[in-house]
């Protein structure tokens, strides 16, 4: 089911992947002026794998894992340079380690590794059983709704123009205080068309892997990342491309917290297509504080 028609918030985010080369392992990646306080994890974890990718001369070697550390909050208002070592390039995989900067120190740092396509063993877990996304409630039915009457930091949240849409399965989180189950499947997809380069459609899915997730170690809380009394960030990020990412369509995006403890939550993810296709696993721990009063 392809989109042809192109939309300028997909079309910023393909230019903001677009790293400059400044040399042969060094790049600049802007980060777009939005507003925002700090750069988007998705974004900076987008961008240093683009890097990576980069440097990994094997045109057929593609990214099957990534590891990430977010040390510091990365500030918009100046470029990111991603320095990126040659770890290892091996016969049929190879490591790259990268590291971002700004104002002279760390604010994120990431181990990739690379591996030629080969054939094998083939397994993965069922896809869960939802409704489909038409018969969900989309974002544009869901502002005219239920957005007129949120605070203003939540309605700016929502009417800003993104290249991802999402449509949650269940809604009862953003209405409501009650504590649920630390669950929820998600429906995600690009708002326009992405070249068919397979590593960029990794660093795009790379890109939404970092969407929703400090959310779901919130159900079971009553509260979400939209509420202000919280301090919430993300941790770290690893991640696991199963399969060729397809962004032509839809995706699920299920998630389960199993452990929320000592200020940070833990979530787990994983990517199917509208076929039922796993072609990705996520895991992130994110730091959930209640911030000090008084």
């Amino acid at each position: 089911m392809s989109r042809q028609t192109a939309n300028p918030a997909m079309d910023a985010l393909l230019r903001t992947l677009d790293i400059e080369r400044l040399e042969t392992r060094l790049f600049r990646g802007e980060s777009p002026q939005v507003g925002w306080q700090r750069v988007f994890g998705g974004q900076v974890i987008g961008q240093a794998l683009v890097a990576a990718t980069r440097t990994v001369e094997q045109e057929n070697r593609f990214v099957h894992s990534l590891h990430a550390y977010f040390v510091r909050p990365g500030d918009p208002s100046v470029p990111i340079l991603y320095d990126v070592e040659n770890i290892r390039d091996g016969g049929s995989f190879a490591t790259r380690r990268v590291v971002a900067i700004q104002h002279g120190k760390p604010i994120y740092f990431m181990t990739a590794s690379f591996q030629d396509d080969e054939d094998g063993f083939e397994h993965q877990t069922a896809v869960p059983d939802v409704p489909p996304p038409e018969k969900l409630i989309g974002e544009a039915e869901l502002k005219e709704q239920f957005m007129a009457a949120a605070p203003p930091h939540i309605r700016a949240y929502w009417e800003r123009p993104r290249p991802i849409e999402l449509r949650p399965v269940s809604l009862t989180h953003y209405l409501s205080s009650e504590k649920l189950d630390p669950h929820q499947n998600i429906w995600v997809r690009t708002t326009g068309p992405v070249p068919a380069d397979r590593h960029l459609q990794a660093a795009v899915l790379a890109y939404l892997s970092d969407m929703t997730l400090l959310d779901t170690s919130l159900f079971a809380h009553g509260t979400s990342v939209l509420d202000r009394s919280l301090q919430v960030a993300s941790l770290d990020h690893a991640m696991w491309f199963h399969r060729p990412p397809v962004l032509d369509d839809w995706l699920l995006y299920s998630q389960d917290s199993p452990s929320a403890f000592g200020a940070r939550g833990m979530t787990r993810g994983a990517i199917y297509t509208r076929s039922g296709t796993l072609i990705a696993s996520v895991a992130q721990e994110g730091l959930i504080r209640k911030k000090a009063t008084g």
